[in-house]
């Protein structure tokens, strides 16, 4: 019997996270770990996807990426049901949307820098007991401080100062976790997940939507999913879409 591949994903209740999962639990040998700040929330986007008849198995972890509690045993309990992780999608992340100033800074770099740091670094022992680990951060175009300086690129006007420093930010921890994971066999990426429907703007349509123009999640998931059949390897440390590689 081939053994599963034990993939967790944060913020998996909603957007990218709900769709990567969507599409990594249509394969049989993939169970899924939705990481979830809000536990009814997560058994909610369970119930969802479970109605879906997925092929692969679901479970559900309660994991706030701003509590170092809720790591620890996030953790524990991972260690004690499977003693190893070999995909970890580092997705949680926010706009923190309705906050301003200071406060902005704070949440939008609490989630999308300092979590994902802090998430990642306590999970890297756990990779390190797969034979084929893969760290994924999703991350933005708009972080690519190559694209904010282009006037020919379509990230060039964007505003979201905030977000854009945070993802920018992150974006320098994938490549020093690459340098210090390249040889321990962890193939570390930087994922942009274009613009798609998703609730890190707000919760009205229009946010959600981004005026309409947000694509779907669903495509974002599969470009997840080429990462984790290997089909990237060549990329690893590198900053990519689904179609190819981005300039930092």
């Amino acid at each position: 019997m081939t053994e599963q591949t034990i993939i967790l994903i944060t913020g998996a209740n909603s957007g990218v996270g709900y769709a990567t999962t969507q599409v990594l639990a249509s394969y049989p040998n993939n169970h899924i770990i939705m990481g979830c700040r809000d536990l009814a929330k997560g058994q909610y986007a369970l119930t969802e996807i479970q109605n879906t008849d997925p092929k692969g198995t679901i479970s559900l972890l309660q994991l706030d990426v701003e509590d170092d509690t809720s790591i620890s045993k996030a953790i524990d309990t991972v260690t004690q049901q499977f003693n190893r992780l070999d995909v970890l999608v580092s997705n949680a992340g926010t706009a923190a949307p309705g906050t301003s100033g200071r406060a902005q800074l704070s949440q939008i770099f609490s989630i999308n820098v300092f979590g994902a740091m802090l998430v990642s670094e306590a999970f890297i022992p756990l990779l390190l007991k797969s034979h084929r680990p893969y760290l994924i951060q999703v991350s933005s175009g708009l972080g690519s401080v190559t694209q904010a300086c282009d006037p020919q690129s379509p990230y060039y006007p964007a505003a979201w100062d905030e977000y854009r420093m945070s993802k920018a930010a992150l974006n320098m921890m994938t490549i020093q976790m690459h340098k210090r994971l390249q040889e321990r066999n962890v193939r570390v990426f930087a994922f942009c997940p274009g613009l798609v429907r998703s609730s890190l703007r707000g919760e009205s349509e229009e946010a959600v939507s981004a005026g309409g123009q947000a694509g779907d999640p669903l495509e974002s998931g599969r470009g997840i999913l080429g990462i984790v059949l290997g089909e990237r390897d060549g990329e690893a440390g590198g900053f990519i879409n689904k179609d190819g590689r981005l300039a930092w």
